[in-house]
């Protein structure tokens, strides 16, 4: 009789053990999987907002006449170059350039490249002191080629492209000196009207092979109908 006393003694705990496990464990199964409350499946459900459209730019859809007689004014840390457009050689290109001038774009950039005695090139976006994710994003978009028979001539603004067709972005240069080698390969697109000797300071500044040693900023870049 001890014995089997013993043995319920023992068994009985073992039993109560097994209980207390199993609510332990149905406790902690309920607290993993909580059965959703209506409120949970309507958010569960609801769709995500739809991004805002990209923002339309002041010269899209604009009409070669709009264009035609705007000037880009360029004040930058040597002084002011005032480019004249000519929409009707590249009027993608010079829409394009109209939209980062009107915008804001082209506002605290450099002049990152120079080759003396022939051009200087601004453009390059990453220069600036407001880079950021739009900025980023407007230098991806790429501009159908649209060379034309505009000769690549001293004061002539024409964009910079690589070696693939429809690669320009944002990248321009303006010419100091004729480039007879560019014609009808690249998009002209306008015409220092004033301000040429600034680019020629720009140009003869010190540089590191093709790289300015203190690149010259554009302090602000905006547009107006042109005043000869």
């Amino acid at each position: 009789m001890k014995r089997g006393n013993n043995k319920l003694r023992r068994t009985w705990p073992l039993s109560l053990v097994a209980l207390v496990s199993m609510a332990i464990a149905a406790s902690i199964s309920v607290a993993q999987n909580p059965a959703p409350s209506t409120e949970t499946l309507k958010k569960a459900n609801t769709r995500p907002a739809d991004p805002k459209p990209p923002q339309a730019e002041p010269f899209d859809g604009a009409s070669v006449e709009k264009m035609t007689g705007q000037c880009v004014t360029l004040d930058t840390e040597s002084g002011l170059i005032v480019i004249e457009m000519l929409p009707r050689a590249a009027p993608e290109t010079a829409r394009s350039f109209l939209n980062l001038a009107a915008s804001g774009a082209l506002d605290t950039t450099t002049f990152s490249r120079v080759v003396r005695d022939f051009v200087i090139q601004g453009g390059n976006l990453s220069t600036s002191e407001k880079w950021n994710s739009d900025l980023s994003k407007r230098m991806t978009r790429r501009l159908p080629d649209e060379p034309s028979a505009l000769r690549h001539e001293r004061g002539i603004v024409s964009m910079a492209r690589g070696d693939e067709p429809n690669t320009a972005t944002t990248h321009f240069f303006i010419l100091v000196g004729d480039g007879p080698h560019l014609d009808g390969k690249f998009a002209a697109f306008g015409r220092v009207l004033r301000g040429i000797e600034v680019a020629m300071a720009i140009n003869h500044a010190p540089l590191e092979v093709e790289t300015p040693l203190t690149p010259v900023r554009i302090k602000l870049a905006t547009v107006a109908p042109c005043v000869k």
